[in-house]
């Protein structure tokens, strides 16, 4: 087995696995957030399996066409390195998105519901599934 696909299995252990709780590591606001988009996706999806971080980084980096850069992913802002400060398209710096490198990073709800909302209009054009928001945010806390 390769090292990627060790680390994906630990992944997708870590981010399912019923004795860990569904996202370990979130606090009870956000867990109880993920668990109502687990709910939205079900009902949304009738195959729904669960949330999976693999899922969530493959839309992260997923560049899209965009006008004013050419093409456009959460990377393009984020940067590949979720731990690593990045910048908007302006130049405002964003604090890094990896919860291992900045703690306030998915522990609001509000907060997590306002920036998915705005980065998939803006990168995809339209509002995230909720399995998406639940893949995406799987694979940000693990960071």
């Amino acid at each position: 087995m390769q090292v990627s696909s060790v680390f994906t299995a630990v992944l997708l252990f870590v981010a399912t696995s019923p004795e860990l709780g569904l996202a370990a590591g979130l606090n009870a606001e956000m867990t109880k957030y993920v668990q109502g988009l687990e709910t939205q996706a079900k009902k949304q999806e009738s195959g729904f399996k669960g949330f999976d971080p693999v899922r969530g980084k493959k839309l992260f980096f997923d560049a899209r066409p965009n006008d004013k850069t050419g093409t456009i992913s959460c990377a393009t802002c984020h940067t590949p390195d979720l731990k690593k400060s990045g910048k908007t398209l302006v130049g405002k710096v964003i604090e890094p998105l990896a919860p291992s490198a900045n703690k306030a990073r998915l522990t609001n709800v509000k907060e997590t519901e306002k920036w998915l909302l705005r980065n998939f209009k803006q990168v995809y054009g339209r509002e995230g599934t909720a399995r998406e928001k639940g893949d995406v945010i799987m694979f940000i806390n693990a960071q």
